[in-house]
C-alpha cells in the first residue's frame, strides 16, 4: 500500500468493509481507473486485461487519452474506458478523432473482443471536455442558476454529435439535471470568476453501450430485448458539489446490470 496513490488507498480502505476487493488497476498520469470487485463474484472473473492510448504531444505525453479495464464476469465481456480529451470550446472534432484513435489503437488478447467496441458492455466516462456552444456567458449561468438544465442540452456539443457521428452510435446517457461540472473556483462551489471566466459544461460524463446482438441465420436483424443477454438500468447519475480541490466536480452513477445469471452492480466514480 505504500506505493499506491492516495485515491487508491481511499478507496481500497473504504470499499474493504464492504466486501469489496481491488482486482486491478491502471494509471496514466493524471487518468486513473480501479476495478473492484464484490468477494462473492471473484470466482467468476476471467481474462482480466488492462490497456492505455496516449494521444498528448503527439502520443508522447499522457496527460490526455485514454486508459481502459476489460474482464469476462459470468461469462459476459465487459470493458470499462476512463478517456481524458482535449480542451477547449473549438475542439469537438478533435475530441471526436481523439475518440476514435483511442478505439482504434487498443487491442486486447484472446479470440473474443479485441477491439473495445466488440464487448458485451462498454461503459465511456471521465473528463470528455465537450463543451456548450452558442450560448453566451450570462444565458447559460441564469439558465444554471434556476436549474432550466432543458434549456442547455440541444448545445451541448456531445449531445449534437451522438446525432450525428457513426462512432457514437448506441452510446446512452443519463438525463443531464445535475449543474455543469466545469469550471470552478478552487474549494468553492462558484463558477470561475478568473480573468478567462470559462463557460460553464457538463465536460465530466457517464455513457455506456451494449453491443448490438443479430439474430440466428445471418438476417441481421436485431434481437429483442427478452432475448439480450445483458440489460442496464441507470439508478442515479449526479455531481458531487461538495468536492473542492478541483475546478471540476466530481460525477457519479450507479447502475444495475442483469445478466442470464443474476444482478451486478458497478459505481463509477470520476
Amino acid at each position: 500500500m505504500a506505493f499506491y496513490d492516495p485515491w487508491t488507498i481511499f478507496f481500497t480502505n473504504s470499499l474493504a468493509p464492504l466486501g469489496y476487493v481491488r482486482i486491478t488497476s491502471i494509471r496514466m498520469q493524471g487518468v486513473l481507473l480501479l476495478i473492484f470487485v464484490k468477494c462473492l463474484h471473484l470466482p467468476y472473473i476471467r481474462d482480466l486485461q488492462t490497456n492505455y492510448t496516449r494521444t498528448g504531444l503527439f502520443g508522447y505525453w499522457g496527460n490526455k487519452g485514454g486508459v481502459a479495464v476489460r474482464l469476462s464476469i459470468h461469462g459476459h465481456l465487459l470493458c470499462f474506458l476512463n478517456c481524458h480529451l482535449p480542451a477547449h470550446m473549438d475542439n469537438t472534432a478533435q475530441r471526436l478523432d481523439t475518440f476514435r484513435h483511442i478505439l482504434h489503437t487498443q487491442q486486447f488478447t484472446g479470440n473474443k473482443a479485441q477491439a473495445i467496441l466488440d464487448h458485451d458492455l462498454l461503459f465511456w466516462f471521465g473528463d470528455l471536455n465537450f463543451r456548450i456552444g452558442d450560448h453566451g456567458l450570462h444565458f447559460l449561468r441564469e439558465s444554471i442558476c434556476n436549474n432550466r438544465f432543458h434549456l442547455l442540452w440541444d448545445k451541448d456539443q456531445l449531445n449534437k454529435a451522438k446525432k450525428t457521428e457513426s462512432i457514437l452510435r448506441g452510446f446512452q446517457e443519463g438525463q443531464l439535471l445535475f449543474k455543469p461540472t466545469y469550471k470552478f473556483n478552487l474549494a468553492s462551489s462558484d463558477y470561475d470568476t478568473s480573468g478567462k471566466k470559462r463557460k460553464p459544461a457538463w465536460t465530466d460524463r457517464i455513457l455506456w453501450k451494449v453491443k448490438e446482438q443479430v439474430q440466428d441465420g445471418g438476417s441481421g436483424a436485431r434481437c429483442s430485448d427478452l432475448n439480450h443477454p445483458i440489460a442496464v438500468t441507470l439508478n442515479t447519475y449526479g455531481s458531487q458539489m461538495e468536492y473542492g480541490i478541483s475546478d471540476h466536480k466530481p460525477v457519479s452513477g450507479t447502475f444495475c446490470l442483469e445478466v442470464r445469471v443474476g444482478l451486478l452492480f458497478f459505481v463509477p466514480l470520476l
